[in-house]
């Protein structure tokens, strides 16, 4: 396809994008005409390299031809080598320069596992091959602890440069802001000869030693492999300039291109071509989505580009500016499931080779499947490119074959009688359904309207879903550029020239940090423009942008604004903020996180022509198809997209043939070619505000409802995890959400912290028990008593109720759970390690009024958390919390109506029965393979949980059994008996290997047994607070002893408490060893089972408190031995600068986690104080002590079992 621009050079341009499957060429010929152009990427026996080889044929040469240099003006590059090098693990060798004491501090990471019900923890393998620590240390605010040892560090890394490597990655503790160390390692290494070094200050200058970490190390894998790519490109094409597109949305020159900022090259160009193209259009607002054979990536743009500072790419924290772009596993080769109720889309896909069936390559059937099936894709029009001469149409007849035998097998199983093409349309609507749930988690959920926005559709599959997704957010314009099968390349050609520059700073706002600010954006931006010129941007055209990354103080969600006065730059982060999260903390300052410049200098001025607009008619069509929409057969005309001329109207049904792609116009929608050649396509008649589904079970609608009832639970979630006060929901993720039926029977829930599970239906049970028949519309109510539903005290839950429109009727509960950093008791941090009564942990709440018809009750409130015998010390930061339990539970509500208003209650009502009915079915499966079993499980206080296990097979149901657990005890290890339920639910979770709801539906074939007056039933005024973190996870061990699966894990979640009257309050647990598996080795360093929070970055740690964290290191040798190996525990040290009270809670100090099948058990854990005076104070596993400034608290954590004989 060609198109001629009002504006070029008298040279060719040449704009790729050099993707994992086809790199796509937009060239600009010397006449300014426009040319696209695909080659596979990988196609060795033709050409080496496919950018090469296109700019070769688009010029007309022969295959080994020199490229005339003299001919060509520019080369810009998006490509996705050095993103391949990183999935694939084949970066180049490297080796780790890290601080003595945290050689395994990015292997560690921040403690959590990847998949919350995995028996098998698998981590993402690691870039580096080995590491060096280097004896050196600097504290937080700059002082030199220990003087670097460079003789020391030369032996280290002569060693590996003998060895062959080459790469070497310099990351120091708090070396983002004090850089001689790094710098003098640095020369070091490049003294010794290695070609690579990345050092973590110049590749991200940014708090957190695990971001910048791994960030530095991708830079040292990457960055070799990057250089020998674009040597390569620039040796075929001399002089000419040569640029590449970075994941911040803009060019750089080759010379200056690195690995770090190489990793999103080819989606950010997709955004940069999305948003240049709209805006030719006059479109500001835009969704772009480009959905291609294996992803979809959605991104928000609103004026100027959204980048985020932290982002997780295969599996790899990344802590560098990049292009804020949502990825999901939905593109045109996701694998289509039945799975006996439910139809599953992805998130496997059949990728290239073998593809779809249609492929003619014994692939799986996939979305593109579904399309050929309903008849949005029809052969005839789609590219001859198939079967083993690459010359064959798409095979239609294994796509109707396919579905004919899928179609069988759900009547046969679910007795619903849909027909294939039915069957293709169900799978087509939850893809749609992904695809928009993706959308909403970067609009919707940060608090932007999307019924504004259009949806700039590109990509290979883009067009064939664009008016179903966008009719799924409530978007009524679409617009779909002619070059959108190659908008990534287009957007090479439109990108500009773009450094960017950050720098971490940590200081309160004022007036004086604010000329400090001031002096230091000079000075970036001085270096900044001296390097633009360096890379070719012109200074007339170079302008500057100061950004202010502003947070509250005591949070952790940053906000970026841009730099003025102190009025202007608050005013616009409580705007943002408000928008966000639908509150502002005027009391609160503010604190500047970091700052960043970039430094812009406009690039190719390219414009699509204006056209003559002629008149409406359409051209005549192809041919006329039956397809498959909108739940009926159509007669549809199919169009060539070449024939439709500007001012062309069309309304669908309709199929638009393009050269690269196909676009389905949905009835209902209309489409114009607007004067520039472009589509926009309109909803023509207005969308049903209510769908027509009716309320029996259908294996459709069932995927749809089960992901739209998680989806609410997980949007209260983000609401409530930014807005709350406390470090532990806020950054360590110890909170869920979830939704409740009427009957306060769980719905869903969206799993953060499984402790959590199954026990917060019992509260809300008691507030619709105790309340029924008093409760208004705005009322809200709280609890935290163990003996109602709670778990521990700091774990507090909000409950709202859901009315119906009249405010008669309450039709759902929705409820929060999030654990509060203080809520009083005899200890800071108020998990206290000898507590025996439920006051000496804090403040016991049952069933209290926190809003009366909308009016937060906030003096009786007060007076409830500071009356207390042991009253909670911050009360300001509890409300704050509470503050940010309601407004999730708000969104909750607000999500729920929209369902109510769009299916109707009787539908909603009936699919959320069935949600619950299916999660049955799913754990009565597993219970007809289990088999009986039983477990003692002795615990370091001598306490006994003893569990039977009784399958019915022929019922498909099970008795758990707690008979012979020991009495309540006189100690904190009492666990209520929601945590019980919750262990129970976690454990017949794990069993499942699928993706199937939380919900009381799990519960309903287990008959759970817990005895009255035992450790699992404790009665007032019982304490408990271990028994939530510890023996819930003895618990749990038990029944998968029990069950016979895996060895234990480390049985203990080692919490860890220290503060003072200072205001210093922390509170963390510890990661230990994972239990080994049948086939499987147990994970090093991993949380386990009842808990999955994060651990707080080592910096952070250290600017926060006056502490010193000496080591994180894994425990080697305390895991279990045997055929397959427990995981390993970690050592953490932490020395004291201040007077404080430390208290640690941990089990499995003195028996150890156990072995199966003749493996050995894991090492028992230790807790001792290293005094300053050279004693040593040992520690049970429940103990507290005052530490003094220079003692320090090790804790040793233990590892997991082993599996079978060694």
């Amino acid at each position: 396809m060609s198109l001629k621009t009002n504006t070029y050079g008298k040279k060719w341009q040449f704009w790729i994008d050099r993707g994992g499957t086809f790199t796509d060429f937009v060239a600009q010929a010397p006449d300014g005409k426009l040319i696209t152009h695909k080659l596979l990427s990988e196609n060795p026996e033709r050409y080496e390299d496919a950018a090469i080889q296109g700019i070769r044929e688009l010029l007309g040469l022969a295959d080994d031809a020199p490229i005339p240099e003299e001919e060509i003006d520019t080369v810009k590059m998006g490509t996705t080598v050095a993103t391949n090098a990183l999935l694939e693990r084949k970066g180049d060798r490297t080796v780790l320069v890290i601080t003595k004491g945290f050689r395994d501090a990015l292997r560690i990471g921040y403690q959590n596992r990847p998949h919350l019900f995995a028996r098998h923890i698998v981590l993402p393998e690691l870039l580096y091959e080995r590491v060096i620590e280097v004896d050196e240390r600097l504290s937080a605010d700059g002082n030199v602890l220990v003087g670097i040892d460079l003789d020391g560090a030369r032996d280290g890394l002569e060693e590996a440069h003998r060895d062959g490597i080459q790469s070497v990655a310099v990351v120091f503790l708090h070396g983002y802001r004090y850089h001689d160390h790094e710098i003098a390692l640095a020369d070091l290494a490049r003294e010794i000869g290695f070609n690579q070094v990345s050092v973590s200050h110049e590749v991200s200058p940014l708090m957190k030693l695990v971001g910048r970490g791994d960030t530095t190390v991708v830079d040292a894998y990457v960055s070799p492999i990057l250089r020998r790519y674009v040597d390569l490109i620039a040796s075929n094409l001399g002089d000419t300039r040569l640029m590449f597109m970075q994941s911040n949305g803009g060019l750089a020159d080759a010379r200056y291109f690195r690995g770090k900022n190489s990793i999103l090259s080819g989606p950010a160009g997709g955004i940069v071509g999305a948003v240049r193209t709209a805006a030719m259009a006059g479109f500001g607002k835009i969704i772009s989505f480009d959905m291609g054979g294996t992803s979809t990536d959605v991104a928000h743009f609103d004026g100027e580009y959204e980048r985020a500072f932290e982002t997780l790419v295969a599996g790899v924290r990344m802590r560098a500016p990049m292009m804020q772009i949502h990825t999901v596993a939905a593109g045109g080769g996701s694998i289509l499931h039945f799975d006996g109720t439910r139809y599953r889309v992805g998130p496997e896909s059949a990728g290239a080779n073998p593809g779809p069936a249609c492929y003619r390559r014994g692939g799986p059937l996939c979305v593109t499947d579904a399309n050929v099936m309903v008849g949005k894709i029809r052969s005839d029009f789609f590219p001859h490119v198939f079967g083993e001469g690459a010359n064959e149409p798409l095979d239609e007849a294994i796509v109707h074959e396919k579905f004919a035998a899928l179609a069988a097998e759900i009547e046969s199983e679910t007795g619903d009688t849909r027909s294939p093409v039915e069957v293709a349309d169900g799978f087509l609507m939850i893809a749609v359904e992904n695809m928009a749930k993706a959308i909403k988690k970067i609009s919707i959920q940060r608090g932007h309207d999307v019924t504004e926005y259009t949806l700039n559709s590109f990509g290979g599959a883009g067009g064939q879903h664009a008016c179903l997704v966008a009719d799924a957010l409530g978007i009524t314009r679409v617009f779909i550029h002619p070059f959108a099968g190659v908008l990534s390349a287009y957007g090479m050609g439109l990108a500009d020239l773009r450094i960017m520059r950050e720098r971490a700073v940590e200081a309160t706002l004022d007036d004086k940090q604010i000329e400090e600010l001031n002096s230091t954006f000079t000075e970036m931006e001085t270096e900044g423009r001296a390097e633009m010129q360096r890379q070719g941007g012109d200074p007339a055209r170079t302008s500057v942008v100061r950004k202010v990354h502003l947070r509250y103080e005591g949070t952790d969600s940053p906000l970026i604004v841009d730099f003025g006065d102190q009025e202007m730059m608050v005013k616009a982060f409580e705007e943002t903020h408000h928008q966000q999260y639908g509150f502002i903390s005027p009391e609160k300052s503010h604190i500047v996180e970091a700052i960043n410049v970039e430094v812009i200098s406009g690039g190719t001025d390219v414009a699509d022509p204006e056209l003559e607009v002629g008149p409406s008619n359409p051209p005549a069509p192809l041919a006329e198809v039956e397809t498959y929409m909108a739940g009926a057969a159509h007669r549809t005309k199919v169009y060539d997209r070449e024939a439709m001329l500007p001012g062309c109207r069309i309304t669908g049904p309709a199929v638009l043939k393009e050269a690269i792609a196909t676009t389905v116009l949905e009835p209902g929608w209309g489409t114009e070619v607007n004067s520039r050649n472009q589509l926009v396509l309109r909803r023509v008649e207005l969308r049903a505000s209510q769908v027509s589904v009716g309320t029996e079970a259908d294996p459709v609608m069932l995927e749809v409802f089960n992901n739209l009832f998680m989806s609410i639970a997980e949007q209260m979630g983000v609401i409530l995890k930014n807005t709350s006060y406390s470090v532990n929901i806020k950054e360590r993720l110890d909170f869920s959400c979830a939704v409740f039926a009427p009957d306060s029977s769980l719905v869903a829930n969206a799993p953060h912290i499984p402790v959590h599970l199954g026990s917060m239906s019992e509260s809300v049970k008691t507030v619709a028990e105790q309340r029924h028949g008093t409760i208004v519309p705005g009322d809200v109510f709280m609890l935290n008593t163990p003996y109602n539903g709670g778990t521990h005290l700091p774990d507090v839950t909000v409950v709202t109720p859901v009315f119906d429109g009249a405010g008669d009727d309450i039709l759902f509960y929705v409820a929060a759970r999030g654990h509060h950093a203080e809520i009083g008791g005899v200890t800071p941090g108020s998990v206290p390690p000898n507590s025996t009564h439920i006051d000496e942990e804090g403040v016991l709440i049952d069933n209290f009024q926190l809003v009366a018809a909308g009016r937060l009750l906030e003096a009786e409130t007060e007076k409830l958390f500071t009356t207390a015998p042991y009253p909670t010390r911050n009360f300001r930061h509890n409300l704050a919390d509470l503050k940010a339990h309601i407004a999730g539970n708000e969104k909750g509500v607000q999500e729920l109506r929209k369902m109510i208003d769009h299916f109707g209650l009787d539908v909603v009502h009936s699919y959320m029965k069935h949600v619950q009915d299916n999660a049955e079915e799913c754990v009565r499966r597993v219970l007809g393979v289990l088999t009986d079993g039983s477990y003692e499980y002795e615990m370091d206080s001598g306490a006994k949980i003893c569990v039977s296990i009784k399958v019915d097979k022929e019922k498909r149901e099970a008795v758990i059994d707690f008979t012979g657990t020991s009495p309540q005890q006189n100690s904190n290890f009492n666990a209520p008996s929601s945590v019980c339920m919750a262990a129970v639910l976690y454990v017949f979770r794990l069993m499942v290997d699928d993706e199937i709801p939380l919900n009381a539906g799990c519960l309903k074939p287990l008959n759970v047994i817990i005895p009255e007056g035992c450790m699992l039933a404790p009665k007032y005024p019982a304490a408990v607070v271990a028994g939530n973190v510890e023996t819930s996870q003895a618990v749990t061990n038990a029944l998968i002893g029990a069950l016979g699966i895996m060895a234990a894990g480390q049985g203990t979640m080692n919490n860890f408490t220290f503060g003072n009257n200072a205001g210093y309050q922390n509170y963390e647990t510890i990661c230990g060893g994972a239990g080994a598996g049948p086939d499987y080795d147990g994970t090093d360093a991993i949380h386990t089972h009842m808990t999955n929070t994060l651990a707080t970055d080592p910096e952070i740690l250290e600017w926060r408190f006056p502490v010193v964290l000496e080591s994180f290191s894994i425990r080697h040798g305390s895991g279990g031995a045997g055929k397959h190996r427990g995981g390993h525990g970690i050592i953490r040290r932490v020395r004291f600068e201040e007077a404080m009270t430390a208290a640690v809670v941990s089990g499995h100090r003195r028996v150890a986690p156990f072995g199966v099948a003749g493996g050995e058990p894991g090492k028992c854990g230790r807790n001792y104080v290293e005094r300053a005076d050279n004693t040593v104070t040992e520690l049970s596993g429940t103990d507290g002590t005052e530490m003094l400034p220079g003692d320090v608290f090790v804790i040793e954590t233990p590892g997991g079992g082993g599996y079978g004989k060694a």
